[in-house]
């Protein structure tokens, strides 16, 4: 696989080939406890190469979530750059949850950490937060494209409190949220079979009040723990729903220390989400 292939080409494949879901690693401490582990950083080793054991060979797409390894300090990290590193060697695309945003020169030194195939860290994908305004994703955006990674952006996030920004009214009318997945649409534009920028868009909302026809992946949070059911993508997305990307943690993780049940998991979420959405899967074809 050339490294330079574009992300939207290599999620729509990993997708078609092992049905779409995204799985959180996402090592809260009442997790760790639940798993008999100590809340450390032994404990989150043995958390997070169990999951990438048990799931980075099966579903599309592994998201750790930066902070449960951040607050750990150097040593969490390092962890983090194992499971990355770890998660990619066995086929998984990944998903840095970092949710970063700022401007100038810090943005810039973001994206090389995530996006820069000589950090570290480097991941597939990682999620950005716009609302200092879309152009100061710019160079997360042309760091993604030089190294086929994809971008995330916040549209329409699955917590309450994020409609008072998300839902507000910009210039001409259109709601904040809007304004930034017009944006996204005019990054993909053109690109197939699928664009590498896409949007997190809220798998609990019922109803996205939106224009979700993007050309790119809409990652959907909210899944299992948060309320929402494969069922109910049709509802929220529409004509776009072939191109989303539930994502689950919770749900699935809380079925774990054991491998089987925590693949087990992962696989009947899957097939909940591809009846859901009339989603193909190559491996049952």
């Amino acid at each position: 696989m050339s490294p330079a292939e574009a992300f939207g080409a290599r999620l729509r494949r990993a997708m078609d080939t092992r049905g779409p879901l995204c799985v959180g690693i996402d090592p809260h401490a009442s997790l760790l406890s639940a798993w008999g582990l100590d809340d450390d950083v032994a404990g989150l080793e043995r958390f997070a190469r169990t999951t990438v054991e048990a799931l980075a060979g099966r579903v599309a797409v592994l998201k750790p979530q930066s902070a449960f390894f951040e607050r750990f300090g150097s040593k969490g990290v390092a962890v983090l750059e194992r499971t990355v590193a770890d998660a990619r060697a066995a086929g998984a695309l990944v998903l840095m949850d970092a949710k970063r945003g700022d401007i100038g020169s810090t943005m810039a030194a973001y994206a090389a950490t995530y996006l820069d195939p000589g950090s570290p860290l480097f991941s597939d994908a990682v999620t950005v937060s716009p609302y200092l305004g879309f152009g100061s994703l710019r160079p997360a955006l042309d760091a993604a494209a030089a190294s086929g990674c994809g971008v995330f952006v916040l549209a329409l996030t699955s917590n309450p409190e994020g409609a008072e920004v998300q839902r507000a009214t910009a210039a001409g009318g259109r709601s904040l949220a809007q304004v930034m997945l017009d944006h996204i649409a005019a990054e993909n534009a053109g690109a197939e079979p699928l664009g590498s920028v896409g949007a997190v868009v809220g798998a609990t909302l019922g109803d996205a009040g939106a224009d979700l026809a993007v050309n790119g992946p809409l990652l959907a949070p909210g899944i299992g723990a948060q309320g929402a059911t494969p069922a109910d993508l049709p509802a929220v997305f529409g004509a776009s729903v072939g191109d989303v990307v539930p994502s689950v943690s919770r749900a699935i993780l809380r079925h774990g220390p054991g491998a089987a049940a925590l693949g087990e998991a992962a696989e009947r979420f899957s097939d909940e989400v591809r009846a859901a959405v009339g989603h193909r899967n190559e491996r049952f074809r």
